[in-house]
């Protein structure tokens, strides 16, 4: 086939016929097929880019945790429900979530976070969820660290929060 355009007119030469294009329909055809073929770059390149994100979306534990190990009480605060049953070495009680943030804020600030590290997770029958862990603080004590929440109108609510001594 043997394509040359003049004086807006595309002639093109197929077993000895020629046909007279509209120049602008045979732009109009390599326009859409140029866009298709962005559109599916575009839309592979969303896929990719939303599975990636979505390999690395940090799970509930993995946020507790990384709110204990920063010593972080306010975002750790976003999890509490209205009362937290909360126990730091022999002090347990059931708190507000304001009175319960301001406990743990204490505790952090004479305890401050060096490490903080889940070392078993589970699930209840009922669909509760929980983990316990070892907080090593820069005074070197260590703390078994357990915590259990559950799922309430599709926000995971922290119910019960300890920090106890080894």
């Amino acid at each position: 086939m043997f394509i040359n355009i003049v004086n807006n007119a595309l002639f093109v030469t197929k077993n000895n016929y020629f046909s007279i294009l509209n120049v602008n329909l045979w732009l109009d055809v390599c326009f859409i097929a140029v866009t298709i073929n962005k559109m599916k770059k575009t839309i592979s390149l969303l896929l990719l880019l939303f599975a990636f994100n979505q390999s690395f979306a940090l799970d509930v534990f993995d946020e507790i945790a990384l709110a204990i190990r920063s010593g972080d009480a306010k975002q750790l605060s976003t999890y509490f429900g209205p009362t937290l049953d909360l126990t730091i070495v022999s002090r347990e009680d059931v708190y507000s979530k304001a009175q319960a943030e301001q406990v743990i804020k204490d505790f952090f600030s004479k305890n401050a976070p060096k490490s903080f590290t889940i070392i078993h997770k589970g699930s209840s029958p009922e669909g509760n969820q929980y983990a316990i862990g070892n907080l090593v603080t820069n005074t070197g004590k260590t703390y078994r660290t357990s915590f259990y929440f559950k799922t309430s109108g599709g926000k995971n609510v922290l119910m019960e929060l300890r920090f106890e001594t080894e």
